[in-house]
């Protein structure tokens, strides 16, 4: 009885497997299944002679036109105008260079655009026949793009779904990748965006929901390193990057990873295991900035709005003006990162609601030096309903410690703060908070005397509880 009911079980299962796969090959329209077309097009057949010295635009936009799997051997290939990929004409194309093909840019604009036509959202039910007919995951892969233009840039995108880069090396351009009005889901992984003049990737005004940054290493890039600005930007996962040095200290403010709401929207970010570090050299130079406050339009009213939902997470950032600079941004999550060498502060919050601050560590490790006026100060201003928890701040330089300066609803726990050249933690007009359970304290020996390791002055309705003070406590009306 038991090897009828499985195999008639195996039978079923089958039957099952069978009509998932007819169902399946259903939606693959009749035109894909009837001309699969070549299995590559090599550059080469079309002209092109990859010598460094012909021009081969002409020959690349043949390859490009016939769409498919398209084949750069090794070689230099030169051009001088744009690279148009117009999915809906060519069907799907894929760029591959396997490492060993070079583009050389002559021109203005970027080497490659790849232009789709989906206008809808992530959701199946928002999408036309056609894009998955013939405009899906277009593909980068392998291949080196390099600017010899001042205006020359390396892949854009519009109307695209599912963009994937792999392996790619984007070097001496504008800007590595640029994001241009509305894509979806869009994927960077083990790309290597270098020493570029603008931005390693840049969120140009877009809409674009879902895309996921791994394993890159985005450096010395003058505009910064992952740029959002304007547009409509959310789920952004930034994962196992070394992100570092993309500051140009003549250049404007900008910041290894720079979220600027302040002319559109941005929420629902992950900046998780990552290193970002350098330059301490440029001016209001950031590891992480986030510009949360923002103005839009519902029922015919402007209203003001603090964007955020962002997770800061498992990072080792140092080495620049200020590591952490949030200023209006909202439910933010900063937890187990390492920081250290903010020349200006390690962590700034400003004007901000409804973060927690847990199990970071602010420490000056020895070996490193520390040439110069490092500060390393940990400023909160104009912050209500937060929670601090379980931090370990040592050594910070500068007047104070830890500040607190016109917050409320704050509660502090069980951190540790110690040995500050200052103040150790500072308190200035803060109501309806809590300090408790805090190790406060300056043990260096150099010191005559324990100096003032807390001070608090001004607020109403606070509670202090259970701290362990190694130092004096001064309170101001």
């Amino acid at each position: 009885m038991g090897w009828l009911i499985l195999a008639t079980g195996l039978v079923l299962t089958g039957l099952v497997c069978s009509i998932w796969r007819l169902s399946a090959t259903a939606q693959v329209s009749q035109e894909r299944q009837n001309n699969p077309g070549p299995p590559f097009n090599d550059v080469r057949s079309f002209g092109a002679r990859g010598d460094g010295e012909n021009n081969d635009s002409a020959a690349i936009q043949q390859a490009v036109n016939a769409g498919g799997s398209v084949v750069f051997p090794r070689g230099v290939f030169r051009i001088t105008k744009t690279i148009s990929i117009e999915l809906d004409q060519s069907g799907f194309v894929s760029l591959r260079g396997d490492g060993v093909a070079t583009v050389v840019m002559e021109g203005a604009g970027p080497a490659f655009r790849f232009v789709g036509t989906h206008e809808g959202t992530a959701d199946p039910a928002s999408f036309k026949d056609n894009v998955w007919d013939r405009q899906r995951m277009p593909c980068v892969t392998g291949l080196e793009i390099i600017g010899s233009h001042n205006e020359a840039s390396g892949i854009e995108a519009t109307g695209v779904m599912q963009l994937t880069l792999s392996q790619v090396v984007l070097r001496r351009l504008l800007h590595g990748v640029h994001l241009v009005k509305r894509n979806r889901n869009v994927l960077l992984d083990a790309c290597h965006i270098y020493e570029n003049r603008g931005i390693g990737v840049f969120y140009d005004h877009v809409n674009l929901h879902q895309s996921n940054i791994s394993a890159c290493h985005i450096s010395y890039n003058g505009g910064g390193g992952v740029v959002i600005r304007g547009g409509d930007v959310r789920n952004i996962h930034i994962t196992g990057c070394d992100i570092e040095g993309n500051h140009d200290p003549e250049g404007p403010p900008t910041a290894n990873v720079l979220l600027d709401c302040t002319s559109g929207s941005v929420a629902e970010v992950a900046i998780v295991g990552c290193t970002i570090q350098h330059s301490h050299d440029a001016p209001e130079s950031a590891n992480i900035r986030v510009l949360g406050k923002s103005s839009f339009q519902r029922n015919a009213q402007t209203h003001e709005a603090n964007w955020g939902n962002i997770t800061i997470a498992d990072n080792v950032l140092s080495d620049v003006q200020t590591n952490v600079d949030l200023v209006g941004a909202r439910g933010v999550t900063i937890t187990g990162n390492t920081i250290w060498q903010g020349f200006q502060h390690n962590l700034r919050l400003i004007d901000c609601s409804h973060f927690t601050m847990t199990g970071n560590v602010c420490e000056r490790n020895p070996p490193y030096g520390y040439a110069g006026p490092t500060n390393n100060a940990v400023l909160i201003q104009g912050c209500e309903d937060a929670v601090i928890a379980n931090n370990h701040f040592h050594g910070i330089l500068g007047p104070d410690g830890v500040v607190l300066r016109d917050c409320r609803r704050v509660n502090v726990t069980g951190c540790n703060v110690l040995d500050c050249e200052g103040v150790e933690l500072r308190l200035e007009n803060v109501s309806q908070s809590r300090v408790s359970d805090c190790l406060i304290r300056d043990d260096r020996q150099d010191q005559a005397s324990p100096g003032i390791v807390l001070h608090i002055k001004g607020g109403k309705d606070n509670l202090l509880a259970d701290n362990l003070l190694g130092g004096e406590q001064i309170e101001e009306p």
